[in-house]
């Protein structure tokens, strides 16, 4: 019965063995599906085999063996990199690349796919290494619907799917903009922390106040994107003028602390470039104005 349900299973070869990948590897063979390996340093997939992986001797080869090619690589540099030598092999394969990277990236990545006889859908997947397996997990996924479509239950092994189209820019664009909110909500909030353990106020006591003030962002997301929508800016519940002196005063809070006061200075540029351009009286909002001009 496990033989027969091994055969059943689409045979997937994963390219890029770094965290990620071989979280994806473990995750296909744990869901029965037989899976092929490469990685440029060979070593790091003794354990993977060990596991039930099989090892290619070759990018050729490991091209070769599958339909069905998963790239988990740093970034599309690394993968012409790897694939341009040996673009005979790309032949028939569906590429789905889960490599990070832009949006203007993917599509041409997509295109140099189909010049070589490859198609690519492109994947950003909103998980850690260690949420991979996990259904509550989700990854973007655009490029053509029929490839989508056809492989969708594979996919569904790594993390639930989220498919936005057939634009193969579109997840890629999607990823980026998750990871502009994280990043710059860790760094502010790694800001925050430092401020307070100058203070005496280890990171232990400032989670419940960091965490309550996390929480209450999707309340304000979904208050103003509407008027975001409208291009709507009204100055009824916040204004800009408000907000310079709020972030003034994190800025002097800041430097009398004695931390690196880079990170509030940028935010004040830009609020005060937002009162320069004659916002004072409108929302924070407005500063969407500022950025589409920069």
């Amino acid at each position: 019965m496990g033989d027969k349900q091994a055969v059943d299973k689409q045979a997937v070869t994963v390219i890029g063995l770094g965290p990620m990948g071989r979280a994806m590897t473990r995750a296909f063979l744990a869901a029965g599906h037989p899976v092929t390996v490469w990685n440029r340093t060979a070593s790091k997939a003794d354990d993977l085999v060990a596991e039930g992986a099989v090892r290619a001797d070759s990018i050729e080869g490991a091209l070769a063996a599958n339909e069905l090619v998963v790239l988990s690589l740093t970034d599309y540099a690394a993968m012409y990199a790897l694939l341009e030598p040996v673009v005979a092999a790309l032949s028939g394969r569906v590429l789905v690349n889960l490599t990070s990277d832009t949006p203007e990236h993917a599509r041409a990545a997509a295109a140099w796919a189909e010049r070589h006889g490859a198609r690519q859908l492109t994947g950003g997947v909103q998980s850690p290494p260690s949420g991979i397996g996990s259904p509550e997990m989700s990854t973007f996924y655009s490029g053509p619907t029929e490839l989508f479509e056809a492989h969708r239950d594979t996919l569904a092994v790594l993390t639930g799917t989220d498919y936005r189209g057939t634009d193969p820019g579109l997840a890629a664009l999607l990823y980026q903009l998750q990871m502009d909110i994280f990043w710059t909500s860790m760094l502010s909030a790694l800001h925050a922390l430092t401020v307070a353990r100058a203070h005496g106020i280890s990171a232990a006591e400032f989670l419940p106040y960091a965490s309550s003030t996390a929480a209450s962002v999707p309340g304000f997301l979904a208050f103003y994107a509407p008027r975001l929508d409208a291009d709507e800016h009204v100055g009824d519940v916040d204004n800009l003028a408000m907000g310079v002196a709020s972030v003034e005063h994190v800025l002097h809070t800041t430097r009398d602390a004695g931390v690196d006061a880079a990170l509030p200075s940028a935010v004040l540029e830009i609020f005060r470039r937002g009162m320069a351009a004659g916002h004072g009286g409108d929302s924070f909002t407005s500063l969407s104005e500022v950025f589409r001009t920069a």
